[in-house]
């Protein structure tokens, strides 16, 4: 019994969560942005990915700024999915920053602040430093800690060398302490910056390959440097502009970023701050990354929103505005007036506008396929058949949603395979919303506030 505890114990530790997205590799296409049926997770839409791509060079160029993309299609048709698979086929050095329409109504901050801080946290500053650091293979430690403890600091000396010489370095506690903590040892490649004391391993030297068995698969092997010993490295740091304001308008610096603290940043200190980029950029040291603004539901934001985001993008430093939604013809909040989306002419003319068309029964099965994939789910062919077909007739998130409550009932059954019994079992457990909306208009009278029940008494008063 204390063995069975144990291993479902084990197995705790792997469980990873799973998002609605967490399938989505990138935007699945090929060399000449041509779009693959089946890939990186993305099924079906091959209009709409292409256009993703071509946007996505774009943004690569970086050439371009303040340009606006709007996804527009019915729910459950893959417009975040798209703005997913651009984030990840852009890689982390292009800051991608998401909201949701409604995020930005807060008490703590304005609406214009929140959006504006969402632009700032877009772009990115690539800034280029020079510094000295002392590279080489670590040829022996010696680490002198004295008889008596606490009597006296350990010291130590370290010796380092490259292809063409050698050196010993003399070492205080700091230097002990972080050699320590980094588990350096004879043998490793070890670059330690001389400004800051950072040690950073490289790796381990190609003399000690021998060694393979016990250093484990993961050990990387570099060869030993050449030349001097200390040498002038550019280093890159990536920020982004609203990591930049946090710094320079709080008091505690950059550990405001860590306490989530940002509040209102004035505008004078981000004029500062651009002034000083662009200065930066004259000289060299610095050059701006346009990333990626995305919004869902852009119909929750109101006609100020929509009024900021027309003169935000036309900044020089604004960057590519990726909006979504799935409205029709609807009010455009904060007035009594109607457009397409939910936002106003003079937005929407800015904006490249990429559709999204439903799904079929064909791209329906292969995206549940890839579903109980990633949810570690096996499934009868019969079952994956008559999941598909309900999708096609409800919805595909309806559809999806069942997968794992298909699996959890196979378990209770003591079953490996999903099969159209636990499908069917799930179905009659959990309405979609056309067999709500039926249930509700079945017995409406027993709920209270009904609308339905109101329109039908106040018909009965006027006859």
């Amino acid at each position: 019994m204390a063995e069975l505890k144990l291993s479902e114990s084990r197995d705790l530790t792997r469980i990873e969560r799973i998002g609605a997205h967490s399938h989505i590799r990138g935007l699945g296409l090929d060399s000449s942005l041509e779009p693959r049926d089946v890939s990186e997770g993305m099924v079906g839409q091959t209009q709409a990915r292409k256009a993703a791509g071509v946007i996505l060079q774009i943004i690569k160029d970086g050439k371009i700024a303040g340009r606006a993309i709007l996804l527009a299609g019915q729910p459950g048709t893959g417009k975040t999915a798209i703005a997913m698979g651009m984030a990840k086929s852009l890689g982390l050095e292009t800051p991608f920053s998401m909201l949701s329409g409604s995020e930005i109504f807060s008490l703590e901050m304005s609406k214009t602040e929140a959006l504006m801080q969402a632009f700032r946290k877009s772009i990115g500053v690539r800034i280029k430093e020079e510094t000295e650091v002392i590279e080489g293979e670590v040829v022996e430690i010696q680490i002198d800690r004295p008889a008596v403890s606490g009597s006296a600091s350990k010291t130590g000396k370290l010796t380092l060398k490259t292809t063409d010489m050698e050196t010993v370095y003399d070492l205080g506690a700091k230097m002990i302490e972080a050699l320590g903590k980094e588990k350096v040892q004879s043998g490793d490649v070890i670059a330690i910056d001389k400004a800051s004391g950072k040690i950073t391993k490289l790796g381990r030297s190609f003399s000690r390959s021998r060694d393979y068995d016990a250093m484990g698969p993961q050990t990387k092997f570099v060869q030993c440097p050449d030349g001097e010993l200390q040498k002038r490295k550019e280093i890159v740091h990536c920020v982004t502009l609203h990591e930049i304001d946090v710094i320079n308008s709080r008091t505690q610096g950059f550990l405001a970023l860590f306490t989530g603290d940002t509040g209102e940043i004035r505008a004078e200190v981000r004029e500062q701050i651009d002034t000083k980029v662009a200065e930066w950029r004259e000289e060299g040291k610095a050059e701006i990354v346009p990333g990626v603004l995305f919004i869902d539901e852009v119909h929750m934001l109101d006609i100020e929103c929509f009024s900021f985001l027309n003169r935000a993008l036309e900044n020089e430093m604004a960057p590519i505005l990726v909006v979504a939604t799935n409205r029709g013809i609807t009010a455009i909040r904060g007035t009594n007036y109607k457009s397409p989306h939910g936002i106003p002419i003079d937005l929407l003319d800015r904006l490249l506008i990429i559709t999204t068309q439903p799904y079929s029964a064909d791209e329906i099965s292969k995206i549940l396929d890839i579903r109980c994939q990633e949810e570690d789910v096996e499934m009868s062919e019969d079952a994956k058949q008559l999941l598909t077909k309900i999708g096609h007739e409800t919805s595909l998130r309806y559809a999806i949603h069942l997968i794992t409550a298909a699996a959890l009932n196979c378990q209770k059954r003591k079953g490996k395979v999903v099969e159209v019994q636990d499908i069917t079992r799930v179905y009659s457990l959990f309405l979609d919303v056309r067999r709500s909306t039926q249930y509700l208009m079945e017995y409406q009278k027993e709920y209270m506030f009904n609308e339905a029940s109101m329109v039908d008494d106040t018909d009965a008063m006027h006859d």
